[in-house]
């Protein structure tokens, strides 16, 4: 992935020995503190008045809200933070989350974290950005103006943006590293301590335009642990697994209002006898992550499945899509009655680089699995939502992959998303009670 290089703006301190210029610079320095106290407050004071929110709940294989199951259409923007550092950006993030608003979305998958490199939140272990953390705090609060909660990812797996890489990569620069192996970071305990100093950083910020914890806002729908994890250097699970079950419990020693999932990809494990008949190949089941064991930890409270049916390469379109209905359904069986724990396919997408790739494709992909979440939801079953990857606007393209597009640039996909999250809210009983939904809905009975 690209990253966005753009230009800073700083102040810096004058120095002169002129008397006459010292009345003049305190006088405007005053001016200068007056204007950005008073704009912090105009800004807090817009998002005062956004909709008043209640936090997501679980109950057996269902989400909560104010007491009514909740059902989830949803996407991931990864970039909204990145694109909030610079106020002139920032009007990107706001149509993207007003845009979620307008087809009926609930929930925006995105990352909470840039581990070193540009932009950084995370500058080095324990040294945070301030201006990155206020471009964080501007995401979750204009959210919450838009009706839209968060699923906010707190590392990756890969190396976009840091990842457990750049963790590994501190601990071998100050001397403290186990190994120059990326796994390390789930057994080396100076990393350990990095990841968990980042966390407890995270989420007792207090942010700058609302003034609420990010522990107590219950804009943020979920924490992911991390993103994709494997740890290939022991396929038996046993390092990944004791990593896991370490950072759950510490999550939730500091956070008990919210929920929290892994953010695994769905393979099973070795000991798993679905390794051989849903994993996508022989592959799958070495990568030291299992569904199962890992999704049954108890601070886990829901389980967390990418969806991408383009590793195999080998197959037709409706080969694939048949696949991605077998896979769905297998951990939507796993869930109602082995974990008794919802199920979130936190990632799908199709490809616009394969051979015989169109349109209509996607489409027709897309419609598979959200009818999959539609029919689980209407028997009160685990399935409890999806989140496609990815959504962007206009004059972003540096952000996008082959899965990425501008939603409403592709009727039939706009029209499709807006269709499933007003079948999830009839559901619901939503839509009587929220004038978006109503006006959105009236037409799509």
């Amino acid at each position: 992935m690209k990253k966005d290089l753009r230009s800073h703006w700083s102040l810096r301190k004058m120095v002169t020995r002129n008397g006459m210029l010292y009345p003049i610079l305190g006088f405007a320095s005053c001016v200068a503190f007056l204007y950005m106290s008073f704009g912090d407050l105009k800004l807090s004071a817009n998002f005062t008045k956004g909709p008043r929110f209640s936090f997501v709940e679980r109950n057996g294989t269902q989400f909560f809200l104010n007491g009514k199951p909740l059902y989830v259409n949803g996407w991931n923007s990864y970039w909204l933070m990145a694109h909030s550092v610079d106020e002139s950006s920032r009007p990107k993030v706001s149509a993207m989350l007003q845009a979620g608003a307008k087809m009926g979305l609930t929930v925006c998958r995105t990352w909470a974290f840039n581990d070193g490199g540009y932009n950084a939140l995370q500058i080095s272990p324990g040294q945070f950005d301030e201006r990155v953390f206020k471009a964080l705090d501007y995401v979750i609060a204009e959210a919450r103006q838009q009706g839209i909660r968060l699923l906010l990812s707190l590392v990756n797996n890969l190396q976009p943006y840091g990842g457990k890489t750049q963790y590994v990569n501190w601990a071998w620069q100050e001397g403290v590293g186990l190994s120059s192996s990326n796994d390390s970071f789930f057994f080396d305990p100076s990393i350990r301590k990095y990841f968990k100093n980042y966390v407890l950083t995270v989420l007792t910020r207090k942010n700058t335009i609302t003034g609420i914890q990010y522990r107590n806002d219950p804009t943020i729908f979920a924490w992911e642990l991390i993103n994709e994890p494997r740890c290939m250097t022991d396929p038996s699970g046993d390092t990944l697994q004791d990593w896991l079950e370490e950072m759950s419990a510490f999550i939730k020693s500091i956070d008990k209002n919210h929920l929290l999932t892994i953010g695994l990809e769905g393979f099973y494990g070795p000991s798993s006898p679905k390794k051989a008949t849903v994993n996508p190949e022989q592959w799958a089941s070495a990568l030291g992550a299992d569904f199962m064991r890992n999704s049954n930890i108890t601070n886990v409270d829901f389980a967390s499945v990418h969806i991408y049916p383009d590793q195999f390469h080998g197959l037709g379109f409706e080969e694939k899509r048949n696949y991605v209905s077998k896979w769905m359904h297998s951990h939507i069986e796993d869930c109602d009655k082995e974990l008794k724990k919802p199920v979130m396919f936190t990632e799908y997408g199709l490809s616009d680089q394969n051979k015989d790739f169109q349109l209509s494709q996607r489409e027709q992909l897309y419609r598979t699995i959200q009818d999959i979440i539609y029919k689980s939801a209407k028997k009160k079953g685990s399935g409890a939502g999806a989140l496609v990857w990815q959504f962007f606007v206009e004059g972003m393209q540096e952000y996008s992959d082959d899965f990425g597009m501008v939603p409403w640039q592709s009727p039939p996909i706009y029209k499709l998303t807006i269709e499933h999250s007003c079948k999830l809210a009839r559901i619901q009983g939503l839509i009587q009670e929220n004038g978006n939904l109503k006006q959105l809905c009236s037409k799509r009975k």
